[in-house]
């Protein structure tokens, strides 16, 4: 009986941060990452810009997980990153728009 109690608090402790759900900002992340491999792809987006997208996407990760970790995110949480993502928007469609393009050699 102590055993099945065990196993269930465990299960209950690593699917906690997974409960913490974020569908809206993780479907969000999607559409950014594919946004910016589809710049990639249409020689939009130059290998700096990529990169510096790319870190600011990586950034915006780490913070969700962070918010996660604790099981729960707040509304003040998730304002924040809803703030991050529209920032991290406005620099992808900045960055994909501006006069810059890739050089048709390939990378």
């Amino acid at each position: 009986m102590f055993r099945n109690l065990a196993i269930a608090a465990v299960l209950t402790a690593i699917s906690l941060p997974a409960l913490a759900g974020t569908p809206g900002l993780d479907t969000r992340e999607r559409n950014q990452r594919e946004r910016i491999a589809q710049g990639v792809r249409s020689g939009e987006l130059t290998r700096p810009e990529t990169r510096r997208l790319m870190r600011g996407e990586v950034g915006l990760y780490r913070h969700v997980r962070a918010a996660k970790s604790d099981g729960v995110v707040t509304r003040a949480e998730r304002m924040r990153l809803d703030r991050h993502a529209d920032r991290m928007s406005a620099r992808i469609y900045r960055q994909k728009h501006d006069r810059q393009d890739r050089p048709q050699g390939g990378w």
